[in-house]
């Protein structure tokens, strides 16, 4: 046999065994088909972060410029609605209203005066207006100055505990200067993030189980409600939900796993 047919045999050889190996390659393609996400089921068993949060929370400010003369309730104690916070020294804003009243008390005789004298036509009508005038304007500093120094007690504006002390009694406070940061405790809301896909079996009433990792114990709560917007970027969306019951040893910030169940695909 020539050399010429030599190659020409190993050529055809080559060829047919190329041939039966794409040919395996497609016979196992289609006899181990790759998952397809409609086999597999959609969503999945997950554990999502979850804490707890207050559902009323705010910073007590001062709002006027004074001295603390008295906290009222220290940091981490339970107050009541209505209870005295924080108490300011104004005697500075008590003086400016006894001084407010006695000029108005001046200004109403004055013009009570005047009015005795237009009955005996004595007086000048301008002379009447403007004492009538200084009564209001001395009725106007009264209600500011009142107004003034209501804001030297700070009551609280609902029932709860005080989460942080920012100043100290004795210490003189600029208006606007936070005091306290207080939080309502008698409801915890938990707050955590899932998939924006999940809003499709995910709404308010679910019930699940959160463990929270600080108390070591596991808890039922239900979805009170969803985000009113998805975050586009991670495709996310908060939720808030309550735990049923009520349990003294929870506190705002603790934090712990939330057991998410989706429903199996039929």
């Amino acid at each position: 046999m020539s050399s010429h047919q030599n190659g020409r045999s190993r050529a055809l050889r080559i060829a047919a065994m190329l041939s039966m190996l794409a040919g395996a390659a497609q016979a196992a393609s289609v006899q181990a088909p790759a998952p397809r996400a409609a086999d597999r089921p959609a969503l999945e068993k997950q554990d999502i972060r979850a804490q707890l949060a207050p559902r009323r929370y705010t910073t007590i400010a001062a709002e006027i410029g004074a001295k603390i003369s008295r906290i009222g309730v220290p940091e981490g104690a339970s107050f009541r609605a209505g209870q005295t916070l924080v108490a300011l020294d104004c005697s500075i804003q008590q003086a400016q209203l006894q001084k407010a009243r006695a000029v108005l008390a001046a200004a109403e005789k004055t013009y009570a005066a005047n009015k005795r004298l237009d009955e005996l036509n004595s007086v000048g009508k301008v002379e009447l207006q403007v004492s009538e005038a200084e009564v209001s304007k001395a009725k106007a500093d009264v209600a500011s100055t009142s107004v003034v120094l209501s804001k030297c007690v700070i009551p609280a504006p609902f029932a709860g505990r005080v989460a942080e002390q920012k100043a100290r009694e004795q210490q003189y406070v600029q208006p606007g200067q936070p005091l306290l940061d207080i939080l309502d405790d008698s409801v915890l809301e938990l707050e955590f993030i899932v998939p924006s896909r999940w809003l499709a079996w995910l709404k308010p009433g679910y019930a699940f189980q959160v463990h929270i990792d600080e108390t070591n114990k596991t808890y039922s709560a239900k979805v009170q409600r969803i985000g009113a917007k998805v975050d586009p970027v991670s495709q996310s969306v908060k939720l808030s939900a309550a735990i049923s019951g009520r349990f003294p040893e929870l506190i705002a910030g603790m934090s712990g796993r939330v057991a998410l169940q989706p429903p199996s695909t039929q």
